[in-house]
């Protein structure tokens, strides 16, 4: 990881740049492992606009320890694609911790995308996780993983009631698809299966509720994702 970090502004990422603006479309190219200023390495993960500008970068606040020996993040990062919407960016091991979904659908993410180059034999495991990130929190999720023979495949595209919409093969594949990102707030107006209103959870006159583990708690006036809250 040493030898191959660069930073966001080194050829690497020109090249990936250079890319989406020949094709001209938005990009979520994987990670790559950025060497920040002060010499740490991170695995990151970056959006580039059709034009080839580095839109986002988020840099990985879980790695897989202790085998990956990087830095960890400090903050989540959602990026508002015009016309679109609003997108949350996530990095493979992310998807065992159910803080960086919930966080990313707060801050007004309607789908998530999660680079997942995943080797090992817990593929199976991810894509429950990848479900249950889908219905906890009433967004859409894109997990897409690395093909044989170098990742186990099984690319996810799951949507907001965590129904799965495309599931791909373990060899080289194109997953396309159209989502509809209206029907985020449909479920959560309606409820998942017509009966599971999660954002609406909590009412004014409720008692704020304290997260001892995060030494912090969830107020009710702020539960809602504030994109809904027109943040």
């Amino acid at each position: 990881m040493q030898e191959v970090a660069e930073p966001l502004d080194g050829p690497r990422v020109r090249r990936l740049q250079a890319i989406a603006a020949e094709i001209g479309r938005w990009v979520v190219p994987g990670s790559v492992y950025e060497r920040s200023a002060d010499g740490c390495v991170h695995n990151t993960t970056l959006l580039l606009s059709p034009q080839g500008e580095v839109t986002a970068s988020y840099r990985k606040v879980f790695p897989w320890r202790p085998y990956e020996v990087c830095r960890p993040g400090d903050r989540f990062v959602v990026a508002d694609i015009p016309g679109r919407g609003r997108i949350g960016l996530s990095v493979c091991y992310d998807t065992w911790f159910p803080e960086v979904a919930r966080h990313l659908a707060w801050m007004g993410a309607e789908v998530i995308v999660a680079p997942t180059p995943t080797p090992t034999s817990d593929r199976p495991q991810e894509i429950v996780l990848t479900r249950a990130i889908a219905i906890a929190n009433q967004v859409y999720v894109v997990s897409v993983n690395g093909a044989a023979p170098y990742g186990t495949g099984r690319s996810l595209v799951v949507d907001p009631e965590g129904l799965v919409r495309h599931e791909a093969g373990e060899s080289p594949t194109v997953v396309s698809d159209v989502l509809d990102l209206d029907a985020v707030d449909r479920v959560r107006r309606h409820g998942t299966a017509g009966l599971h209103r999660l954002w609406d959870q909590f009412h004014a006159d409720d008692a704020p509720l304290e997260l001892p583990l995060y030494g912090g708690r969830i107020a009710p006036s702020t539960w809602a994702p504030r994109r809904a809250l027109g943040g």
